[in-house]
């Protein structure tokens, strides 16, 4: 449970005293002299509200925080953090209307809100509450910079709690991958996850602060953009098992290589306690990861589709939209497998989600009970038209390794296979690699090819190149127009793969 104490301590160091609580006035209190109230001291004194006493200002409960003013709820603290587009401080109005309690500002609000300036790092004892603050009444607290007093707030907070915080990176499979960890891990251990794509400076501080006392277990996804946010991400986390997918370009723009990227990635591991209690998940199968044993002072447990790993898998069949089959290695036991994880590369995402359970104790029982629920495949959506054909959606996000492995499992399936595919954005310095691997692959997959940007001219080119008639490619500047192209031809039985960068939706 965050209260306001918590806040004030994380963002002024100083701690309140066993007989220390802010004073806060309400219209119950006995013929109160308003005039020597409006400067009194915050501590001291008990407090009363409007039915008597009330909780101390300093024990309000924070439920959680947000930084968008339609996501507050009663009791939240909502965070006013300036952008390009918008700014929050001109929702605080909105988020104290939606119930919260508590807001955090860096410039002047003290015209429109009570606001208690913390940017000097007050002595809590000579502190006081803001003229016109009532008993209940939200109000402000300044600070420097919003965003690093999110993080300050959330950074104190973790280290109150008794919790096993499991962290998830790499450069594709990251999401599914965290999700089916939870649901291993939920068959024991009441356990928490980030949700949506609340994994970098801003969303995993609220997701930190949304753990309860009860939570078990966290699984948190980190996101990787720049040198140093992993290794930020995991000083707020305190992840003590840390799970490595793969490096790819995904970011290269950003990153500068898939060396840069390995390194960024390699701050979660680095990160981690020494082993016992420390364990890196890591792909054995990925040189890059696999070199990543040698940054880490916690336990290696390596999975992958070679022996040599100590979780390994074999005889995987794809059974197109109903799963894959599988039969999984652990040192001297044999199991087999059925997972409903769509395509033949998902093994490896169900090898983590398996690691991780053997990793905190789980039973096989609970492992494969928590492998075979199917919430989780998460960015592919499967559509029937009304004309008979099936639309695979997974155009959440794109890059030449999901590409690829969403065109295996396209070739898995019977019908007239069509890939529309869109360009693959901040590839940097692979982007022409990339797109043209893609290209080749479609070539040998699909039997119509619907490129879709100014980027996706390689795919074409590399298609054409590998022996795809014109007639077969179409290229279109938009989404607009491979909308248009596919509503004049679909017909029942086709089978179409839909893939690109979010961006471009």
């Amino acid at each position: 449970m965050l209260t306001l104490s918590d806040v004030l301590e994380a963002l002024t160091g100083h701690r309140l005293g066993p007989n220390q609580e802010m004073v806060e006035y309400g219209p119950a209190d006995p013929q109160p002299d308003r005039a020597k109230l409006a400067g009194a001291k915050v501590f001291g004194a008990s407090v009363y509200g409007p039915t008597g006493p009330q909780v101390p200002v300093h024990a309000r409960v924070i439920n959680e925080a947000a930084v968008d003013s339609r996501q507050v709820i009663p009791g939240a603290l909502f965070v006013a953090l300036p952008g390009e587009r918008t700014d929050g401080h001109n929702f605080i109005g909105d988020a104290f209307k939606n119930g919260a309690n508590l807001a955090l500002v860096q410039k002047d609000t003290s015209a429109q809100f009570p606001t208690i300036d913390l940017r000097e790092k007050p002595d809590l004892a000579q502190m006081t509450l803001p003229t016109g603050l009532l008993a209940g009444a939200p109000f402000c607290l300044r600070v420097e910079n919003t965003l690093e007093a999110l993080q300050q707030i959330a950074r104190f907070y973790r280290r109150k709690l008794d919790v096993r915080v499991i962290g998830v990176t790499g450069s594709v499979g990251k999401s599914t991958t965290k999700e089916l960890i939870a649901e291993v891990l939920s068959q024991r251990f009441r356990t928490m996850k980030n949700t949506g794509n609340l994994n970098n400076e801003i969303g995993l501080p609220l997701t930190l602060l949304r753990l309860g006392a009860g939570h078990q277990r966290a699984v948190l996804e980190m996101g990787f953009y720049v040198p140093g946010e992993i290794a930020l991400l995991s000083d707020l986390a305190l992840p003590e098992v840390g799970v490595v997918t793969n490096i790819g370009t995904v970011h290269a723009e950003r990153a500068g290589s898939q060396e840069e990227i390995a390194r960024g990635k390699a701050e979660l591991v680095e990160s981690l306690p020494p082993a016992p209690r420390g364990v890196a998940i890591l792909n054995y199968d990925d040189p890059w990861v696999r070199g990543m044993a040698g940054n880490t002072r916690a336990r290696v447990f390596y999975y992958g589709l070679d022996p040599q790993a100590e979780l390994w898998a074999d005889d995987i069949e794809s059974m197109g939209l109903d799963g894959i089959r599988f039969r999984l290695h652990y040192h001297n036991e044999i199991l087999y497998m059925r997972v409903p994880l769509i395509g033949a590369h998902s093994v490896h995402t169900a090898l983590r989600a398996a690691a991780a359970g053997i990793v905190e104790g789980l039973t096989w029982g609970e492992i494969i009970d928590g492998l075979r629920l199917s919430t989780t495949q998460l960015r592919l959506v499967a559509v029937r038209t009304e004309n008979g054909a099936l639309i695979l959606d997974d155009s959440y996000n794109a890059s030449p390794e999901s590409t690829l492995a969403a065109l295996n499992l396209l070739n898995d399936l019977e019908g007239r296979r069509v890939a529309v595919l869109g360009e693959m954005l901040e590839l940097g310095r692979y982007e022409r690699q990339g797109h043209e691997l893609v290209g080749l692959r479609a070539a040998e997959v699909a039997q119509r090819l619907i490129a879709v940007g100014e980027r996706a001219k390689i795919i074409v080119d590399a298609a054409r190149k590998a022996g795809m008639s014109k007639a077969r490619i179409t290229w279109v500047a938009g989404v607009p127009q491979a909308i248009e192209v596919l509503n004049a031809e679909l017909k029942e039985g086709d089978i179409v793969l839909i893939k690109g960068s979010h961006g471009l939706r």
